[in-house]
């Protein structure tokens, strides 16, 4: 089975794949490339979280991997972010359990002796937030992935950069006109 389609640009520098001019025409033409002019942060986001995604567009934007089309995708990366982040602060603040005492009475020979017994208990809260953080977690981890944010995701991205003015391609320098 095929691989995803790569752009032309990307091709000719990995160098794997030889194409003719006419082709690499052909290909650039097919391509669906998305501006970047309008990136900002959606209304519906807190001035904290308006902050953090115009930090994190910045620098998408200078390794040139972020369009307009990628704006809510972020959005909704800092939205999960945050909320990962409160969950975990309650779950730091809480105990996975609670201790009960029971108190009940023996009767021995006739004789009521009080009893205390401790009883531990886990938390249902706690359950449910520790659920809850793992959920905000693989939204947060899937959405950084898509956007490049983590490291593994960096490093499978090949940027391909235009060959200054005068200076032949890669692809001309190796094979000349075609």
């Amino acid at each position: 089975m095929a691989g995803q389609r790569q752009p032309v640009k990307l091709l000719l520098v990995k160098g794997k794949k030889h194409l003719t001019k006419q082709e690499i025409e052909e290909r650039e033409k097919q391509e669906i490339k998305a501006p970047a002019d309008k990136v900002r942060a959606p209304s519906y986001l807190s001035k904290e979280h308006k902050r953090e995604f115009n930090k994190i567009a910045a620098e998408l934007q200078k390794i040139g991997i972020i369009s307009n089309l990628d704006v809510d995708a972020l959005a909704r990366y800092i939205v999960a972010r945050a909320l990962y982040l409160k969950v975990t602060d309650q779950l730091l603040n809480r105990e996975p359990v609670r201790q009960y005492e029971v108190k009940d009475s023996d009767d021995i020979d006739g004789e009521q002796i009080p009893n205390t017994t401790l009883i531990e208990v886990a938390s249902a809260v706690f359950a449910d937030l520790l659920l809850n953080q793992d959920k905000l977690f693989k939204q947060c981890r899937q959405a950084a992935a898509d956007l490049g944010l983590t490291i593994a995701s960096r490093c499978r991205l090949v940027v391909p950069k235009a060959p200054e003015k005068g200076q032949p391609s890669s692809f001309e320098s190796r094979f000349g006109d075609v």
